[in-house]
């Protein structure tokens, strides 16, 4: 598979992916990145690689239509034979027509036991100060497809931490972050083995 990463942040998942290209563990080759932030630290990492990158935000294209908006990145992902989409930490909606286009062939991870603390708004630390607030006993990550229904789509993958009496949102990101890291590599070599190629 190509797969296309997209991410607005720091990029962890994506070096995790990179990582576990490296060393064997998943197949496919990461090949873009997109990215709504073109100073994100993923940019940094896909120019470490020698990924290329490209930065498209509505910033850059405020006076087009969704539709027009849509085919930038239909024809960047066309241009790079891109098989499958890598969400990693990427704040923004994906608009339908690409869903639709990419169907069963884009994947999320969440920082929580979806469906609980799913939806919008529930993103980064917001979920983490959700959990802690709500008393919970256990957090985890969830690796889901993506579908036209926010944190809905089927989930492929999911792993549980506990959380403790101590835990702050800070601790249990931590914890969580370390089980996002493995768990990717390991949801994209489950949907290796079954993938048409």
């Amino acid at each position: 598979m190509n797969i296309c990463i997209f991410a607005s942040g720091s990029g962890t998942n994506f070096r995790a992916l990179i990582e576990a290209k490296k060393s064997g563990i998943i197949k496919s080759d990461i090949s873009l990145l997109i990215t709504n932030n073109s100073d994100c630290g993923a940019v940094k990492i896909a120019d470490e690689f020698d990924i290329p990158h490209f930065h498209i935000s509505r910033k850059k294209y405020p006076d087009i239509s969704e539709e027009e908006y849509a085919e930038i990145f239909l024809n960047k992902m066309e241009q790079h034979k891109i098989d499958f989409i890598v969400l990693a930490g990427y704040m923004k909606i994906i608009d339908e027509k690409i869903i639709r286009k990419y169907h069963n062939r884009i994947i999320n991870i969440h920082p929580a036991l979806l469906p609980a603390f799913g939806g919008k708004g529930m993103y980064g630390m917001n979920v983490h100060n959700a959990v802690i607030e709500s008393g919970v006993k256990e957090s985890g990550v969830t690796i889901h497809y993506v579908n036209e229904e926010y944190d809905r789509g089927e989930i492929i993958l999911q792993e549980k931490v506990l959380v403790e009496s101590e835990d702050t949102a800070e601790t249990l990101q931590k914890k969580v972050l370390k089980l996002e890291h493995r768990c990717y590599a390991e949801a994209l070599s489950m949907i290796e083995r079954n993938y048409e190629f």
